[in-house]
Parts: structure tokens; sequence; C-alpha cells
């Protein structure tokens, strides 16, 4: 065949990469003692080992230390002993250690390539061009974080022993991702690799040894659950780090509940790979490429889900099909090869069940004709068609080079399928018309969304989900912030409220009874169950009565919140408008205010008067910052910006505190509503009246019906439905330490962000407790991606 034929054939030679130098490192290492803890290499304390083997062939690479408790027992302590030292460091002198790494892996990055190919089964162009130089790019990025971190996050410091666990599709880059803001920041670090995996952690502990990353600051333990187990428990470990599947993630959120360990998770996801008529077709489906058949498929942010307008679908799919013939599948070290194989056996029956299914379900499945090489766990490019919303294709993630594709009539419609998902990691949008892009974009439930273009990420941009795909983000600014910790001045603790009502004395006086019903979508309604609580006064006498608020009730209240479009979309200076309204009006009842809250808590008229003064001060101050706490624009190393946009939690369940009953409730109320958030409050259990004096204030106020939901009644029995409840996107709870447990052990349903005190109230007065604080806890951070250029 010469030059001509083989260039319209497209076919080519081998082109191995050499592995000696990876052979020989694997030849030169005693691997039952690849335990790195406290700057040594050990051997588990039980003597056990696991077996990692190559992806293309099945044969055995090494067996490893597989760490038990006691190993991470080892390593946490090794890690504490470490902190105060690390984290008294200067920032300078964490950003030398951080760039000191990144320059020692620059030194050996072709044999970082190759083992991971070698280990993992990626082709070595993705693990040469893309993982490698990520990963040394986050940990030089981030040394510019450790010297900034007291001009940037003024106020806060690291949190502490970081405990972390990456999966196996991309073991150096997600090690990269926990590491190095971890480091940044001044934590320390325990981190487990998969036991799929392990080979360039390994590889990185030594970096680390040469860098002269001091002792115990960085550990790394191999292992498998009981070693994973063991860190999520672990009593010294002050925050957890997770990236992998959303089943794992709820069972850690179950484990850390009530523990007070900081948690963020980066899971699964499902994401839409979204085609216009107007897009650049050919364009499309190189991105489809990278979309779904990067890394075989193995990236939780895989373009999974094709949604391709009716107009150009059939030609859309013709030029898919005919791209699919020119894949190669074959050796990962060879540099012609396009996908390599799945990472284990198990992987890749998992993946033929799941297109079994697809097409037991409806969706006829195509491949292209092209031999599997013989050995090795290959898997064929598949593009399902005729696939339903409801098919398993489209709702579960495959984790494999498979593509779902379902078409779609206008905008509208694109929008609703792309959100017809419980994940929300990512999305892709195809179109010549920018205007259209950046319409559809903000309206897409998702983190990231890369405007044509997709799998794009750096250092400086963040990374995470939305919904079932985790909270928290990695990289950039706000990745930043899961490493450390503001200390917010703390309130009293928060006793469990007693089950019964305590009876109560008749109020003297003829007064005109007051019925204090619930606050529901703009209006005062009974609750559900007809039943009402007595408030006592503080001298023990009846004040009143309020709606005793059931499971029904939250319902309705959710329900009334999700449906309240009016304050989500309106402009950010429109929600300034109302805040301020707000405290206009409460301004004018500020007399009342007073008088209740010292009828009710027996606070002096002057404590009374304060607190009602700083509730104004509060809803003014968010007033002034609903158009003020805006995202920013990163400029990446590429020919793109990323817009970090922020956007509304979405509906937001509130438990208050019986402290500082007004300005507590305020405090909260106010910085959610000012980002856009609908809300469904639970007042204090024990001074709800100053919750049903707000009702016509707030009727009055401009507010549209259904951003303010208030329901009155038992904090434990509201907070529990609330945490429950899949339609509530956040939950904020400062209750006793028993409630706040449960509710974030049961928020793992749609895994909703939960700001718990912990069995600590605040002090709702100090300046610590307003500002940019629970700004942050109010907004999603999504990274858009927009490219320009020719």
């Amino acid at each position: 065949m010469n030059i001509l034929e083989r260039y319209h054939a497209m076919e080519y030679g081998p082109a191995p990469e050499a592995r000696n130098e990876a052979d020989a490192w694997l030849a030169g290492r005693d691997f039952s003692k690849a335990l790195f803890i406290d700057g040594a290499w050990r051997a588990a304390s039980g003597g056990k080992t696991f077996e990692t083997s190559e992806p293309s062939s099945g044969k055995l690479l090494a067996k490893v230390s597989d760490a038990g408790a006691a190993d991470i027992d080892a390593a946490v302590a090794a890690a504490t002993k470490a902190l105060p030292k690390w984290s008294a460091s200067s920032g300078y002198q964490r950003a030398k250690v951080l760039y000191a790494i990144g320059r020692a892996m620059q030194r050996h990055q072709r044999l970082f390539a190759v083992l991971e190919t070698i280990d993992n089964g990626k082709p070595i162009r993705e693990s040469r061009d893309i993982d490698v130089p990520l990963a040394i790019r986050h940990f030089i990025h981030h040394a510019g974080w450790a010297q900034a971190l007291d001009k940037d996050f003024p106020g806060h410091k690291g949190v502490g022993v970081v405990g972390q666990i990456i999966p196996w599709n991309f073991p150096l880059l997600m090690l990269a991702w926990k590491i190095a803001p971890a480091l940044a920041a001044g934590c320390t670090v325990v981190l487990k690799p998969a036991e799929f995996t392990p080979l360039t952690a390994i590889l990185f502990a030594e970096i680390c040894e040469r860098a002269g990353v001091p002792k115990g600051v960085v550990n790394i333990v191999q292992g498998g659950p009981e070693a994973g187990g063991a860190i999520v428990n672990h009593s010294g470990i002050q925050k957890i780090a997770f990236t992998g599947s959303s089943e794992v993630g709820k069972i850690i959120r179950k484990a850390t509940a009530g523990s007070g360990k900081k948690l963020s998770l980066e899971l699964g996801g499902k994401s839409a790979f979204i085609v216009f008529e107007d897009a650049d077709l050919d364009s499309a489906v190189e991105g489809l490429v990278d979309g779904i058949w990067f890394n075989q498929g193995q990236v939780c942010c895989a373009g999974s889900r094709l949604l391709v307008q009716e107009g150009i679908a059939e030609a859309l799919i013709a030029k898919v099909k005919t791209r699919m013939s020119r894949l190669r599948v074959g050796s990962p070290l060879d540099k012609n090869t396009d996908i390599g194989p799945l990472v284990d056996a198990t992987q890749l029956d998992r993946v033929k069940g799941l297109v079994a299914e697809g097409a037991r379900q409806g969706a006829v499945c195509w491949q292209p004709d092209a031999e599997l090489p013989s050995s090795g766990y290959y898997h064929l490019p598949t593009l399902a068609t005729g696939v339903s919303p409801a098919n398993i294709l489209a709702q579960e993630e495959v984790f494999g080079p498979v593509l779902a594709t379902m078409t779609f009539r206008n905008t509208e419609e694109a929008i609703e399928l792309a959100n017809n998902t419980r994940y929300g990691l990512a999305a892709s949008v195809w179109s010549e018309n920018v205007n259209l892009a950046l319409h559809v974009a903000p309206q897409l439930k998702a983190g990231v969304v890369w405007v044509n273009g997709t799998n794009m990420f750096d250092a400086a941009c963040g990374f995470g989900g939305y919904r079932e795909s985790g909270f928290g983000r990695e990289g950039g600014r706000e990745g930043m912030f899961e490493y450390l910790a503001a200390k917010l001045p703390l309130g009293p603790v928060i006793k469990q409220a007693t089950i019964s009502a305590q009876p109560v004395e008749q109020a003297d006086g003829a007064a005109i009874d007051r019925t204090a019903k619930l606050f529901i979508g703009g209006k005062q309604v009974r609750p559900d169950g007809n039943y009402s609580l007595a408030v006592a006064t503080a001298k023990g006498k009846l004040a009143g009565e309020v709606g005793f608020g059931n499971r029904k009730d939250i319902r309705d209240a959710v329900s009334a919140a999700r449906a309240c479009k009016a304050w989500p979309e309106a402009t950010a200076y429109n929600r300034s408008q109302v805040l301020y309204y707000l405290a206009e009006n409460l301004s004018g009842r500020a007399g009342e205010f007073t008088a209740r809250l010292t009828e009710l808590t027996g606070a002096t008229p002057k404590a009374a008067q304060e607190e009602v003064d700083q509730s104004i001060e509060r809803l003014f101050l968010y007033a002034g910052l609903a158009d003020k706490f805006e995202g920013r624009v990163h400029q990446p190393p590429a020919r793109a910006v990323t817009l970090a946009l922020h956007e509304p939690v979405g509906v937001v369940g509130i438990v208050a505190p019986d402290n500082a009953p007004l300005l507590g409730l305020i405090s909260l109320i106010a910085p959610a509503l000012a980002m856009g958030n609908t809300v469904v409050a639970v007042p204090s259990e024990r001074y709800p009246l100053l919750a049903t004096d707000l009702y016509q204030v707030i009727e009055y106020s401009d507010v549209p019906a259904g951003a303010i939901n208030i329901v009155t009644g038992r904090t434990a029995e509201l907070a529990g439905v609330l945490a429950k409840h899949d339609d509530v996107d956040g939950l904020w709870v400062f209750a006793d330490a028993e409630t706040c447990a449960k509710a974030e052990a049961w928020s793992i349903g749609n895994l909703k962000r939960i700001w718990s005190g912990n069995g600590r109230s605040l002090d709702w007065a100090s300046d610590e407790t307003a500002g940019d604080a629970l700004l942050r806890r109010a907004v999603e951070v999504k990274n858009v991606w927009v490219p320009y250029g020719d």
C-alpha cells in the first residue's frame, strides 16, 4: 500500500510508545511496601496485598500493599503531627513545595504517562497530552494560591487533616485535583487511590520525597473498601473529599452525618451533548468523539446523551457513524489508538449488560464493523438510536463507550430533555449562534457547560456538579474554599425541644383573637391537620396559637416554592428593590416587633429594639449585595474564557434557631432570597409568632407568591421532612445535634446541599454571620466555557 492509498484508507502502522522505563520502574520497586506514611514506605500492618493488572492484556502488574484500619490510624496520626508546622508555614514556603512537586513531575512526565496508560488502559495520547500536563498545571497553579491565601481569603484557615478518596478513571489527575489545593490551604493529607490504578500514586509519593514535602504532610495509602471506610469514619479527619459513584457518595454522606466533617463529593453524570440545527456538524462530530469516546467513555462528565434537533438528525447520525467506523481500537500504548480497553473485566461486563438492557427496552444499538484485540477488556464504540427518555441508556451512567441519541424540536424541548436526569455534572451546547448558546447554558442544571467544545478543564476553573452529581467544586477560587474554613462565632448549644406542648396560663385582657396560620404560596392558610400549638410569653401566659404544620404542609410549601418562577428569574436589581422594600416595611412596624420580642423572650426593651434594628439592617445589607455578589471571568491557557456564574441553589429549606428568633430567621432567609432562591422556612419552635407577624410585611412588600413560605411546627419533625424531600435543593438547619445529624443522613435521596449547625447556633449579631459567608452557601457556581477565535 502506497502513501496515498494509506492516506485514503486511514490505516496506520503500529506506533508503540516505549515502555522499557516503566517496566524497569515496576521491576525495581517492592510493592509489598507501597504505603507512604510519615515520609516512609511500609507494608500493610496486616501483611495483605491486592493485585493490579494491565487492562490491555489482563497480565499482573504488581501485588500492592492493602491498607487496613491500623494503617489508616498511622497515616492520620502522621498527618495530625505534621499539621501544626505545615499550616503555620508561610504561603511562600508552601508555594515553593508545590512548585517543586510540579517541576519534579515535569522531569518525569513521560514515565507518569506510560505508567498511567499501562495501569488504566487509556490511550497514551491522552495520558501524555492531557492527564499529566493538567496534573502538573494544578500544582504550579496552586503554588500561587498558597502565597496569595491571606490576601484572597482573609479570615480563612486550612480545615485540618483531609481524607481523600479518588477513582480509577483519572488516577493522577484526580490526585492532583485533590492534593494541590489541600496543600496550598495548609492542610495535611491522607489519600487513597483506587485499587485498579495505584501505580502513578506510588510514583507521585516518590516525587514528594524528592521535592522536599515535609514528613506526614502527604500520606498515600493503597487499599480497598476497608481503607476507604476507615478514612471516612476516622474521628481525626476534618474533611472528606471523594470522587466516584453517586451510590458510594450517598453512603459517605450518611456516614459523615453529624460528625462535623466538611464534605465535597464529585460524583456521576449523564451529560447532555446538545446539537442545534445551525451548528457546524463536522465540528460537532469531532466534539462528540472527544465527549463520549475519550478515555473509553469512562469519564464522569462524558457527553453520553446526544440531543440533536430533528431537522439535522439524519445527517448528523450519518456523520457520526462514518466517524465511528474510523476510530481505532487497540493497544493503548500505540500512538494511533483512539479507544483502549476498559479498566477491568467487571467494568466490561457492566457495560455489556447495560447495552443489552437498553436494546431490550427498545434502543437500536449500532457498532462499527471492527475487530477487537484478542486479549484485554475491549468494547466497541456503540451508538444507540431510538432511545426513549426513560431508557436505561438515557438515565443510567454507563461509564463506557456508549452514546444514547434522542431528538428535539425546539429550544425549550432541548432544555427539558437535557434536564431530565437526576445528575447535573456537565453539558455541551453546539450552535453557531452564541446568543442561543448563552441563552441555553444558564437553564441547564449542570455545574459545567461547554459551548462548541467539550471536556475542557483547567486548574483556574471550577469543576463540579448539581443534584446527584455531588456538591463542592474542584479547581479555581471556589475549589480553594473546599479546603478552607472561617470560624463563625458560635451561639448557644441548642437543646432538643420537648415532645408535648407545655400548658400555659390564659392571657389577661379582652383582645380580639388572632389566628396565626401558615404562609404558603403568598397566602395565609390553615395547616393540613387543623391542629395548633400554644405559644407562651416569657411569663408563662398564652401569647397565641400557631398552626401545627406537618408533612403535607411542607409538601405544599415546597410545591409553591418550586412553582415560583418570578423570583429566580427576576434581575438581581429587582430582587434588591424588593428586599429594600421589606426592610422599609419592617422598619415601619419596628415598635410592634420590639414589643413582641420583649413579650415572648423576656428581653429588655432596649435589647429587643437592638435585635429589630439589626434585622432591618440585615435586610438592607442583603438588598445591597443582591446585585454585587457576582461571578468571575477566568482566562484559562486556551482560546476560551470561562464564565463562573453565580446561580441560585433552588428551593432552600431553612430551619431557624430560638436564639435571636427574629434576627436569626432574617439572617438566614435574606441571603437565600438575595441570590434568587425560593425559601421554605421553619421558624423558631419556641417563638414562632415573630415569624407569623412577618406575614403581613411580606404580603405588602411585593414579594412574589411562593418566594417565601413559612411553616410553623415542631422543628425536628419538619426538618426531617425537608431533608427527605427530593424537590428541596438545599437545607440550612440550626437545631439540636440529633436533628442536624438526621437531616444530613436523610438528605441522601437527592444529595441536597446541607449546612448544619451541628447542634450549635451562631452569634447572629456578629458581623461574621453576615455577607459573603452566607451568600456563598446560597449559590451554585456554574462554569460556562466560551471559545473564541477562528
